[in-house]
């Protein structure tokens, strides 16, 4: 299947968006399958270096994780000061702990204002986590996490191994 929204200047990204590889995960902070790739695609960020891009969309499956969104909502709050991967990855590193509390805390950590938590805990930013989520729909996603490499859904196995492989051949 193929992804719908191309990467673009829209989207949450790490390296160039004109690398030869671009890798986007559709995530939600609260899955822990997605707490295992974060750990896998740090791998693979570190070794493919700037042949890489690798981008984020929200796709929190609020059903099976009650924190998914609110945790998505403060992220999106980070990215306004530009610390969405800051946030991002003290998320995944805490995802045992993402109630409003703790959600607060690692905000005001990361210098966000009592504005800006007020925001995120109102929900402001859904629009936001509602259009990555409704492109990942269109894309054919169900699940997280689910990736794309330059467009294309990519099923096959997630270990650093395997997607180093893959992208070196791409190259």
């Amino acid at each position: 299947m193929s992804l719908r929204t191309p990467v673009g200047p829209h989207d949450h990204v790490q390296g160039a968006l004109d690398a030869p590889i671009v890798l986007l995960e559709y995530g939600d902070f609260e899955c822990p399958y997605c707490g295992e790739a974060y750990a896998e695609i740090k791998a693979v960020q570190g070794a493919m270096g700037p042949s890489l891009c690798f981008a984020f969309r929200h796709f929190p499956l609020s059903n099976a994780h009650p924190h998914a969104e609110r945790a998505a909502e403060f992220a999106e709050a980070a990215a306004t000061i530009g610390r969405f991967w800051e946030m991002h990855d003290i998320l995944y590193e805490n995802q045992r702990a993402l109630d409003d509390r703790s959600l607060s805390r690692y905000a005001t950590e990361l210098g966000l204002d009592d504005a800006l938590v007020a925001s995120a805990l109102g929900g402001n930013f859904s629009e936001r986590i509602r259009r990555d989520f409704q492109g990942g729909v269109r894309s054919g996603v169900n699940g997280t996490p689910c990736l794309f490499l330059n467009g294309e859904r990519y099923d096959g196995p997630r270990e650093p191994e395997s997607l180093i492989t893959m992208m070196r051949r791409m190259l």
